[in-house]
């Protein structure tokens, strides 16, 4: 059978494929899904977006953030119809698939799976850094660190997901704790002067809000994301919701509303009780902020050192469920050696968590560059956003007459918006880390060769994401007859 439009061939299987290549069906509900939501993102709370305090100043920062947190919000809508409507475990790889066709969503698929494969490593290099730190077990090199954190995590997965998204949630939990008793504690502290205690620069439009003037909020819209990166996985928990066409646009859109607020506190908190120029280059900026507001160690930056790692770990456990979901569905479908896509017998996809936990602790270990590899994830992050916000449009304008239990606000406008925002991240992107950028391209063509001349000649027309095509193409022909 030939999808001739799109120049690709689908290959017969057996019956017992599929039975082979199954999730454990209704073992999250809502709130289990805004809990991974913001589990998939905290980290970016505890490190990393201090970093555009650097680049922008806190008004360039700011700006950066309010940007981003639009960009998500918007996007986060659109996603909510799209899982909805087509709730399957490919997520924006089968949204796009639909809307793209195959290449369109082969690249959208490939384009998460380098966020969620590389994001992994680097929370691994953080959460070693964090342990070193503290002087825990005596470690003078953080590998030991990297192969527990995959081995354990990875193992507690192959558990089951009903296990590990309740674990998830708990871990998480702590983690929101940890943001509280942070903000609590650091706002008899505050002082709207700190905020603005950087220098200005000489740059065009430089001044105590922008030191770093107009071109400065451009290249902290990267360390904006931070505070929202990976939010878009939750619709691949799809095929394992108990009823996703109401449980992923609650579960997405509660996420979100909990992330805008934690950004908000923090970017404001943080850099106000500490100054911005305090904690601008920290590799652990809510101890650091706590230290510098205080005058020295106390009990509350301990606090925040240790209970800090449930952050970091949060996200590092969530998202090596996003990998292993998004690679099981390309693979399921063909994309990608099928052989990735087989379940076990507790309905968990082996490979697709070993193979690239295997890969993510080999860069860990090899590279040690935390900020390489979240640069290169947040580059394959972008790229999906403008793809997936191009989808919604499409399939609004060519499928107006698809069910939708969900529809945006706003339509067309509200992803039209995520989408000038998400080209203008990847832009972005090429100011902070040209060697990041090229490396994650570099990555891409590659995978669209792999498609190009390999696997669209062998694609499974079973696969969900397929079937939804193979829906739209008879309902078209109806149409045309």
């Amino acid at each position: 059978m030939a999808e001739h439009r799109e120049h690709v061939e689908y290959s017969q299987v057996d019956d017992n494929y599929l039975r082979e290549r199954q999730l454990k069906r209704g073992a999250a509900g809502w709130l289990l899904l805004a809990g991974l939501g913001v589990s998939y993102v905290i980290s970016g709370d505890f490190a990393g977006w201090n970093f555009g305090l650097e680049q922008g100043g806190w008004g360039g920062l700011l700006i950066a953030t309010v940007l981003m947190a639009v960009m998500y919000g918007c996007m986060v809508f659109g996603l909510a119809e799209m899982s909805s409507a087509m709730p399957v475990a490919g997520a924006g790889y089968g949204f796009a698939r639909r809307a793209l066709g195959p290449l369109g969503g082969f690249a959208t698929g490939i384009a998460i799976l380098i966020e969620y494969a590389i994001a992994p490593a680097a929370i691994a290099i953080f959460i070693g850094g964090y342990i070193e730190t503290l002087g825990l077990f005596g470690l003078t090199s953080s590998w030991p660190v990297f192969l527990a954190c995959y081995v354990v995590f990875i193992g507690i997965h192959l558990r089951g997901v009903g296990e590990a998204l309740r674990l998830m949630f708990v871990i998480t939990a702590v983690a929101v704790l940890a943001l509280v008793a942070f903000v609590v504690g650091m706002i008899p502290k505050f002082s709207f002067d700190k905020l603005f205690d950087i220098v200005p620069t000489d740059a065009v439009g430089a001044s105590t809000f922008l030191p770093f003037g107009i071109t400065g909020v451009l290249a902290a819209l990267v360390y904006g994301i931070w505070f929202f990166l990976a939010i878009e996985g939750v619709p691949l928990a799809a095929e394992e919701a108990r009823n996703p066409k109401k449980d992923m646009p609650r579960g997405i859109i509660a996420g979100m509303g909990a992330l805008v607020v934690f950004a908000a506190l923090i970017l404001v908190v943080a850099p106000g009780a500490a100054g911005s120029s305090a904690i601008a280059t920290s590799d652990n900026p809510l101890p650091a902020a706590v230290r510098a507001a205080y005058g020295g160690d106390n009990l509350l930056a301990q606090f925040i050192n240790y209970i800090g790692l449930a952050g970091l770990v949060a996200s590092f456990f969530s998202i090596i469920y996003a990998y292993s979901r998004q690679l099981f569905a390309l693979s399921r479908a063909g994309y990608l050696p099928r052989w990735l896509s087989r379940t076990g017998k507790r309905k968990t996809p082996y490979l697709a968590l070993l193979v690239p936990g295997t890969i993510g602790f080999i860069l860990a270990a090899a590279t040690e560059d935390g900020a390489l590899l979240i640069n290169i994830a947040v580059f394959g992050a972008t790229v999906s956003y403008v793809l997936l916000n191009l989808s919604h449009i499409v399939l609004r304008v060519r499928e107006p007459n698809l069910e939708r239990p969900y529809r945006t606000p706003g339509g067309v406008a509200t992803t039209g918006t995520a989408l000038v925002l998400a080209v203008a991240a990847v832009i972005a992107t090429f100011f902070v880390d040209e060697v990041a950028a090229a490396i994650t391209a570099a990555i891409f063509l590659a995978a669209l060769a792999y498609f190009w001349f390999y696997s669209r000649h062998r694609l499974v027309a079973a696969a969900p994401e397929e079937e939804f095509a193979a829906i739209q193409r008879a309902e078209h022909e109806l149409e045309r007859d």
